[in-house]
């Protein structure tokens, strides 16, 4: 027998990779069961997503896929949960479903053929920085406008017409408190007299934790937190008085609550965005495509520690998202560690789904422009790709916006508050240049060709802070008149060039 080959037979075989994940069941006695999520080996292709020009017909094209494509594929394995008994909830945004297992059911789940997996779906608690974001401070008087809004130019996009019009934002968050005063006329189910929360409303908790004042399953919009009342008032908040907080007011919100009491899970986030593609009514049916968001705001993060344990469990859901023609923005999160004038950490942006190139991810700058401490940044190094993030920065220091109990908080911190300003961006400039929506390449080459560029004497991995875009700032501070400007230029401007983005493709100016 050949030397090396004996070698072989004599050394330890190495033991498969779990498909299970470990930390599910670990601590737990025999037999008790965890809220597992079955990953389907099959995924969908939306590859023809890209060649359909109608932005709505783009849409129900990727429902119907997705739809389509669950339902086949999964028939055999519910097929085998209803025989066992076992409580699920299918999934079809991303190709898997919700299963309340024992050790043994996972075990047997994974073995299967058509299973690429079995991930753990622990509940997510929303980080926050400090000062924390809640409506603690002594509130200030309203300014007619306020100053971080002044700071992204957003009045320049007003005094041309675009108020964000047309445009659907959602808020995967907290909830919200629609009848807020700054609110509650840009809510989507209020027609002026009459509220109506089919298509325009979801709740993704089920089974809350007692004593949540929203319960489970609120039939109208409720927030258990304060948290996305106060994402929302960033995006869309005026009262048509002295309470200008809103960086799109003429956009219309609904809302899908993804956390109870700030805690999350992977299928809690999966399940609003199933929605956000394609609401549905009171009852959960006749999903509807065509009342879908056009942008979904994400002011959280999923933990490994605490929920999302695979860095790509909500990856093919963000990208099947994007492939509709929907923009995600995403928080960077709150892990920079730095405070006064220390700055951030190098690769704090960790969390899911912040580091996903399918999600425009947002840090947070104070009123001069100086990176907050508390900010995360990049290089990327959770999903080992060293992705460029954050691609933009916007104010997320010390902000007024609404508070539940139809009130306004003071200092308002963190990247959960800079998030909001660029998805109302996208809002504006797609109410301004109405054959620009759902384009979202064009659309992120303006928000990033149009940013105040912005240095520092800090180089995070290969990415050196003199550079533009870079690991602190990305391609700088968000300015939705230059983006608008990089997309129609006065016939006396130059056209600008610059570097390409490293993460992803960016077209030419028209």
């Amino acid at each position: 027998m050949p030397v090396f080959l004996l070698l072989a037979l004599l050394r330890p075989a190495q033991a498969p990779a779990p498909r299970v994940d470990p930390r599910i069941f670990a601590g737990r006695s025999p037999g008790e069961l965890a809220t597992v999520l079955v990953v389907l080996r099959e995924q969908p292709d939306l590859s023809g997503a890209a060649a359909i020009r109608d932005r709505a017909e783009r849409r129900r094209y990727v429902y119907e896929t997705l739809r389509a494509h669950a339902a086949a594929t999964q028939a055999p394995l519910l097929e085998r949960l209803r025989a066992s008994g076992a409580a699920f909830r299918s999934h079809f945004l991303f190709n898997m479903v919700e299963v309340e297992a024992d050790a043994s059911l996972a075990e047997a789940l994974a073995a299967r053929a058509d299973v690429s997996g079995v991930e753990a779906n622990l509940a997510a608690s929303l980080p926050r920085p400090a000062p924390a974001e809640s409506p603690l401070a002594a509130p200030r008087a309203a300014a007619a406008i306020e100053p971080n809004l002044v700071q992204v130019r957003a009045p320049e996009l007003w005094a041309r017409g675009a108020t964000g019009q047309g445009i659907v934002v959602g808020s995967a968050d907290t909830g919200f408190e629609w009848e807020h005063p700054a609110l509650r006329a840009h809510y989507r189910g209020w027609d002026g007299a009459n509220a109506s929360h089919a298509y325009n409303w979801h709740d993704a908790i089920h089974d809350a934790r007692a004593g949540n004042p929203c319960g489970s399953d609120s039939t109208a919009p409720c927030d258990d937190n304060g948290h996305g009342t106060e994402t929302s008032g960033l995006m869309v908040g005026d009262d048509g008085g002295e309470n200008r907080i809103g960086i799109a007011p003429g956009a219309r919100l609904i809302g899908c609550r993804n956390m109870d009491g700030g805690n999350g899970t992977p299928a809690r986030y999966t399940e609003c965005f199933e929605w956000f593609l394609a609401p549905t009514d009171a009852a959960g049916q006749n999903p509807r495509p065509d009342l879908g968001a056009d942008v979904i705001n994400n002011s959280w993060g999923c933990p490994e520690s605490e929920g999302c344990t695979s860095p790509d469990i909500l990856k093919g859901v963000v990208e099947n998202v994007r492939a509709a023609g929907i923009a995600v923005v995403v928080a960077a999160g709150n892990s920079g560690g730095g405070s006064g004038p220390l700055l951030p950490a190098c690769s704090t942006i960790s969390d899911v789904p912040s580091f996903y190139d399918a999600a425009t991810t947002v840090g947070a700058v104070d009123a001069t422009d100086a990176i907050a401490g508390f900010s995360s940044i990049g290089p990327v190094l959770a999903d080992g790709s060293n992705r460029l993030k954050p691609d933009l920065v916007a104010p997320g220091v010390s902000l007024r916006s609404c508070a539940r109990g139809g009130a306004y908080a003071d200092g308002l911190s963190g990247t959960s508050a800079a998030a909001p300003h660029v998805a109302g961006a996208v809002a504006l400039l797609w109410s301004a240049l109405p054959e620009l929506a759902g384009d979202l390449d064009r659309t992120e080459a303006a928000l990033e060709r149009g940013a105040v560029a912005l240095t520092v004497d800090l180089t995070c991995g290969a990415y050196p802070g003199g550079d533009v875009p870079n690991a602190v700032f990305g391609w700088g501070r968000l300015d939705v008149e230059g983006a608008y400007l990089w997309l129609r230029p006065p016939r006396s401007e130059p056209v600008r060039s610059g570097p390409r983005p490293p993460t992803r493709r960016v077209p030419e100016r028209p």
